[in-house]
């Protein structure tokens, strides 16, 4: 996909992720913070069918979308991302700043709505602040959207069950969260327009001012191939005869 179309798709689905968050925000702004849709029903839903076994690993899964290892995999994903090393640096630059005004921004939206938790009496976990958007959620999507950018960027063997893996990981943490009690299915919701929101924006903003030369995989890495993908060019894409 050219990098002006991946700037069009990108900032449509970011504006319908903003326009979505909005939307949200203000019917829960409206109603005071209260449970709406099917909050109450996930979370008596969750109480009711908690074995020690899933709460365990509930617990396992949704600290990983928080602290250190989002940033990890971050790095992980600005590496895989790089074919140089400046590319590399670049690109790992870009996704954690990324993630970390994303997460700022997170913070600031949710101390505005001020959003109470469910009641602690149902909680399985330690959770502090507000509730909406989800925080967890929020930076479990972000670090699973940066890792796919990465994987799509350099397209390696098996990229499709990549994908797959990190998506259903970053849906995961959020899920986690509704089950430990600790957060309406809405402020789960909120975290994800949220976090697509921020990506597109980020996305678009790459695909719109990064120069060529700085993009991951748009270098050719000698003079003699850059010759030839401009006759190419000239050509058409017809390979060169003898």
């Amino acid at each position: 996909m050219k990098r002006g179309d991946v700037a069009e798709v990108a900032g449509g689905c970011g504006l319908g992720a903003w326009v979505a968050l909005g939307v949200l925000t203000m019917v829960v702004v409206g109603r005071s913070g209260a449970a709406l849709f099917a909050d109450n029903g996930l979370l008596t839903w969750s109480v009711h069918h908690r074995p020690d076994v899933a709460v365990t690993l509930a617990r396992g899964i949704t600290d990983t979308g928080t602290g250190i290892a989002p940033y990890a995999l971050v790095v992980l994903a600005g590496v895989i991302a790089g074919r140089t090393t400046r590319q590399r640096l670049l690109a790992l630059s870009i996704g954690v700043a990324c993630l970390g005004v994303g997460q700022a921004l997170r913070y600031g939206l949710m101390a505005i709505v001020a959003r109470p938790r469910p009641p602690g009496v149902d909680w399985e976990t330690h959770a502090s602040e507000w509730a909406f958007p989800s925080g967890h959620t929020t930076t479990a999507a972000l670090t699973a959207g940066l890792l796919i950018a990465a994987i799509c960027v350099r397209r390696p063997p098996g990229r499709t069950l990549l994908v797959v893996a990190i998506g259903i990981w970053g849906a995961l943490v959020g899920l986690t969260r509704i089950y430990l009690g600790v957060h309406w299915f809405t402020d789960v919701v909120g975290g994800w327009l949220f976090a697509l929101g921020w990506l597109c924006m980020c996305l678009w903003a790459a695909a719109r001012w990064l120069p060529d030369r700085l993009t991951p995989g748009s270098i050719v890495t000698t003079p003699g191939e850059a010759d030839h993908a401009a006759d190419d060019s000239d050509r058409g894409g017809r390979p060169r005869t003898a």
